[in-house]
């Protein structure tokens, strides 16, 4: 009887360290300091093709795609706390020494969200159209405590029909980049995510503040902010606002760009990513 109650639990011991959700999926490529890519929400890691093959001819680049999206299963709520600790982990298991991040919108605010609370484990961030907390930029009177899963908006995105989600997430797309060319690519990484990590998954980003957090960060950060569809003035204003407890960052702004400025300006992009990692 020990026996049998032995090898069952040897059994289950197997299937749960076999069928545990993945977190992310990534792609390597290249060879040299570690550069890990993060796309924004309900992105995959595609949206950094126009940079990866440059930065892989000096870098090795670690191209993400976060669970729920693309063709990454979902995994179990709160979504974000455990992209973190598995980004940490990866960092850890796969011995990465003072790894660069390059983080998109989502990507962004996560990178500035390891980087408060693992001080010493990366070199430099670069955030591209990020804020530490996009619920205070989006909700008046914003409190972290007010942002909850079960809230009536997400019930009728849950409840949606797929149609009517299609039609949401093309007209979403609409003011997220003036490359009209993108716009069909854009809606399909939102049509074909995960609907409970679309719509829980954000309510993880709203809910996250991390305005004080940011002054734990010591290392150098670059943030590359879109001027359109606000203006420069006002996004140069929310981005000061909220960035007023990091000590050490700089500041440039991507004109006629909206919050793809891969897409919309990548020459801009690629010339400034090069330059921040002293690339020629």
């Amino acid at each position: 009887m020990r026996t049998i109650k032995f090898f069952t639990c040897l059994f289950l011991l197997f299937l749960a360290s076999h069928t545990k959700a993945q977190e992310f999926e990534v792609t390597v490529t290249g060879k040299g300091k570690p550069v890990l890519l993060f796309p924004g929400f309900a992105n995959t890691g595609e949206v950094f093709k126009g940079i990866v093959d440059e930065l892989s001819t000096n870098y090795e680049v670690h191209t993400f795609t976060f669970a729920g999206f693309g063709k990454v299963p979902p995994i179990a709520f709160p979504w974000l706390p455990k992209l973190k600790d598995a980004i940490e982990a990866y960092v850890k298991t796969k011995h990465l020494k003072k790894p660069i991040i390059i983080g998109h919108s989502l990507g962004g605010t996560l990178g500035l969200w390891l980087a408060a609370e693992e001080p010493k484990t990366f070199a430099k961030l670069i955030i591209v159209d990020a804020l530490p907390t996009m619920g205070a930029l989006m909700i008046p009177n914003y409190k972290s405590e007010d942002i909850i899963y079960d809230s009536p908006y997400n019930k009728q995105l849950l409840e949606m029909n797929d149609q009517d989600f299609k039609k949401m997430a093309e007209q979403m797309v609409q003011s997220m980049s003036l490359n009209k060319a993108v716009h069909q690519q854009l809606s399909n990484w939102i049509i074909m995510s995960d609907r409970k990590t679309f719509v829980y998954g954000y309510t993880d980003l709203l809910k996250l503040d991390l305005r004080d957090k940011i002054s734990n960060i010591v290392i150098p950060v670059s943030i590359l902010a879109a001027t359109q569809p606000f203006g420069k003035s006002v996004v140069e204003a929310n981005y000061k606002k909220q960035y007023k407890n990091l000590k050490n960052y700089t500041l440039d702004f991507a004109d006629n760009s909206g919050h793809f400025i891969m897409y919309d300006n990548p020459e801009w992009f690629l010339k400034h990513i090069k330059a921040e990692l002293q690339l020629k």
